[in-house]
């Protein structure tokens, strides 16, 4: 199998999810220290309705898909962590967190930031162009402490030691070494293309896209950017896929791939063996198709 296809990933519980193509795979290490490999075939909205493959488009529709694909990634990867020790999440607990995550969100990078920015108003500048960004570098500031605070949990902190496994073993992978462990570790736990960036640059692009328009009431200003959000992740993502093909573009990941540094952790042997076993399920699953 050629390094050349690209590979995307994400840690879950105890384990790595990979997506290639159509197939995606998630390994798990179980309490007995066996790993469990759960794998499908996944049909896009793209696929379905190809108008959704367009430029700018096909970003919102990666974006919500990622959300989905992930949110049922780790239903199934804490499942088989907790094997023989809990209840499996019910579907009702799954819908339940993640409409508290995305409520969360919303209250912290889109609520939180305009109303301190509107308290501020009067003591800094009346002019919408100013108003804008300072509610823009006051949601990024929230972003990287909202991180910096996550990274303290010990669970999450072994979640990161995933995200490190992931991008090892991608990059192993890419520069068509063999999957190993030990060649995997000598690979570094930043990747241009990891989802940490992404949100960067999502932040970035909303901060100046804002900046164009007007600073009128609280309501008005949340409806705009919430509605303007889909603009922003597919302007986001044509980018992402610029820097993959072009030099130039690939400065605009850098300030990504210092932020990785807060959510990734040097994995151990066995995190990255977890790694590997996600990518070499995801790849036979390609190759199984393929003939």
């Amino acid at each position: 199998m050629s390094a050349t296809p690209k590979i995307g990933g994400q840690a879950v519980i105890e384990g790595v999810m990979m997506r290639h193509e159509k197939q995606l795979a998630i390994a798990v290490r179980k309490p007995d220290a066996q790993i469990a490999v759960h794998k499908e075939t996944l049909t896009t909205a793209g696929e379905k309705f190809p108008l959704l493959k367009l430029p700018l488009l096909r970003g919102t529709v990666a974006l919500v898909e990622s959300l989905l694909i992930g949110a049922r990634a780790l239903t199934i990867s804490a499942n088989e962590a907790a094997e023989g020790e809990e209840e499996e999440l019910a579907p009702w607990q799954l819908t339940l967190t993640v409409g508290f995550a995305l409520l969360l969100g919303v209250v912290l990078f889109f609520i939180l930031p305009t109303l301190i920015t509107s308290f501020l108003a009067g003591r800094i500048s009346s002019r919408p162009l100013v108003l804008n960004l300072v509610e823009g570098l006051i949601r990024l500031l929230i972003f990287l402490a909202y991180l910096i605070v996550v990274t303290q949990l010990e669970d999450i902190q072994r979640v990161f030691a995933y995200h490190g496994a992931e991008h090892k073993s991608i990059a192993c992978f890419e520069a068509g070494e063999a999957l190993t462990p030990a060649n995997a570790r000598k690979y570094s736990t930043l990747h241009p293309r990891c989802g940490t960036s992404f949100l960067l640059l999502v932040m970035t692009i909303s901060i100046l896209l804002f900046s164009l328009f007007a600073w009128p009431n609280i309501w008005q200003r949340l409806i705009l950017r919430l509605a303007l959000l889909p603009l922003v992740a597919g302007i986001a993502y044509e980018l992402i896929q610029l820097a993959g093909r072009f030099r130039f573009f690939r400065y605009l990941t850098y300030p990504g791939l210092w932020l990785q540094r807060l959510t990734t952790r040097e994995p151990d042997d066995e995190q990255l063996e977890v790694a590997i076993c996600a990518i070499e399920a995801v790849l036979a699953a390609v190759e199984k198709r393929e003939v």
